[in-house]
């Protein structure tokens, strides 16, 4: 069945090695909601699991102890004493699984996991003992364990302190799709689109398997858009109120902080995250952001000649920015919404702001194109207020990369529907732009303008000074880690 599996080489190949390994294996597997943890380990492993359950969500304990048990029943045909408590379910599970053929690979997959672990229910400690009393000395075992709440996994298991401390084996952080990907996983749902299509897809829903999964190949991408978000009971009408509240615990105030970085395209600072939502700047704070960073839905961006406290957190998942953009005043209002609005300015200024976002997930792509894939680099921010007695304009560039080689890409991103046309107001631009990060960022390096754009740059007299261009093409060259 692994035919069906798009992408995720490199995961894949790291499933197998610890199908191969002669010890215990203990895997985590975690990543944004809906982005195919499950539809992987699934699909994988063929369904050929020797135990598997899924915890459920915001269920008392007693209810996530009885779907344990009851799957136990199946697996073992009988009719076990319903347990007490998760030691004794561990207990359970312990004799059976004792009982299997120790010559063959027995995989468990315990899937939501964090869902189990109910306050005050002992899962976790009854996890840890189950797992260094006897599991991890069986050397035919593999453990999966899987969930979308990826801050709970980072906390309370990946980097446990306790009797979990650097006991798994392999973690496995499922991304979202490239572009490439994203193109290969449309053709197996036989949808043909061209790649500046794809890429507006990508800008609304992100490379996400599940949302992608609803795309109908009889539709356009606007009819698609329509139907699934605007239209009455569409398949993703609300979407969102399970997203974060399925995620985090006083989920509403991640909701304020992301709405926040969604009306600022550039990002913001923690200060002015709490200022913006009224949220303490404290260590709390510092945890919430952390926490919808390792969850997909945001990035954290350095700030160019800055310390770390001038760091900007942005928005980076694509679908959370068209909710707070467009579906969640629009939702119900017209079922044609999307199609509609094909000629509103207010879509195109959409289109370049997220075409900016959509770059910064493919940086591999785009050095790649610059041939400087194995030169070291980071990627920063940068803006400044001007100074009027030097005559230097305020200005922002919201993409640039610094590299080993003494060189900076000043990166200019630009989604349009043609060959992207230079005028003498956008050249002066330009050069303001690379004079200003000269003087006021104090930079000897040597600077480049990069154009990022659909089609390229179309020449003419303003053309002939950029020095390198990237073009949507080259955004979907496959790239493993």
């Amino acid at each position: 069945m692994r035919e069906k599996i798009v992408g995720r080489e490199e995961e894949c190949e790291r499933l197998e090695d610890c199908l191969r390994g002669e010890t215990a294996q203990l895997i985590i597997v975690y990543g944004r909601r809906r982005v195919g943890k499950t539809f992987l380990i699934n699909e994988f492993f063929d369904q050929k699991f020797a135990f598997k359950v899924t915890g459920a969500y915001k269920q008392p304990k007693a209810v996530q102890l009885r779907h344990f048990m009851m799957e136990l029943n199946r697996r073992t045909g009988e009719t076990l004493p319903e347990a007490r408590d998760w030691d004794q379910a561990f207990e359970y599970l312990r004799d059976y699984l004792g009982r299997l053929d120790p010559n063959e690979k027995q995989i468990v997959f315990l899937d939501e996991m964090p869902w189990m672990d109910t306050q005050k229910s002992g899962f976790l400690a009854a996890f840890e003992w189950f797992w260094n009393d006897w599991a991890s000395a069986q050397d035919h075992f593999v453990f999966i364990v899987c969930g979308s709440a990826s801050a709970w996994l980072d906390e309370k298991f990946a980097n446990n302190r306790g009797g979990l401390f650097n006991r798994q084996t392999c973690r496995l952080y499922l991304k979202p799709f490239q572009l490439s990907e994203t193109e290969e996983f449309l053709k197996q749902k036989g949808i043909q689109w061209t790649r500046y299509e794809i890429a507006e897809c990508y800008m609304i829903m992100g490379g996400i398997p599940f949302y992608l999964n609803q795309l109908k190949s009889r539709y356009s991408l606007s009819q698609n858009i329509d139907s699934i978000f605007f239209r009455k009971q569409g398949e993703l009408w609300d979407e969102f109120d399970h997203l974060f509240s399925t995620l985090f615990t006083n989920s509403d105030a991640y909701v304020r902080i992301a709405e926040a970085l969604s009306r600022k395209n550039g990002g913001l600072t923690r200060e002015e995250i709490g200022n913006a939502t009224g949220i303490a700047v404290n260590g709390t704070l510092t945890k919430m952001l952390n926490h919808l960073i390792s969850s997909g839905f945001a990035r954290v961006s350095s700030f160019y000649g800055k310390q770390k406290k001038d760091q900007r957190y942005q928005l980076s998942d694509p679908y959370t920015a068209f909710y707070f953009k467009y579906i969640k005043d629009h939702y119900g209002k017209d079922e044609h919404f999307w199609s509609n609005s094909l000629d509103n300015p207010s879509r195109r200024a959409w289109t370049g702001l997220a075409f900016e976002q959509l770059c910064k997930e493919h940086i591999p792509q785009i050095k790649r194109r610059l041939g400087i894939s194995g030169v070291l680099s980071a990627e920063y921010v940068w803006q400044t207020r001007g100074d009027a007695e030097l005559g230097i304009p305020g200005t922002q560039i919201d993409l640039i990369i610094e590299r080993r080689d003494r060189v900076i890409n000043l990166c200019e991103m630009k989604f349009s529907v043609e060959e992207y046309m230079i005028d003498k107001t956008y050249d002066a631009l330009l050069r303001n732009k690379m004079e200003s990060f000269r003087r006021m960022a104090n930079s000897r390096a040597s600077l480049q303008i990069t154009m990022i754009t659909t089609y390229g740059v179309r020449r003419n007299m303003y053309s002939g000074w950029i020095q390198s261009q990237v073009v949507l093409d080259d955004l979907f060259q496959k790239i493993t880690d």
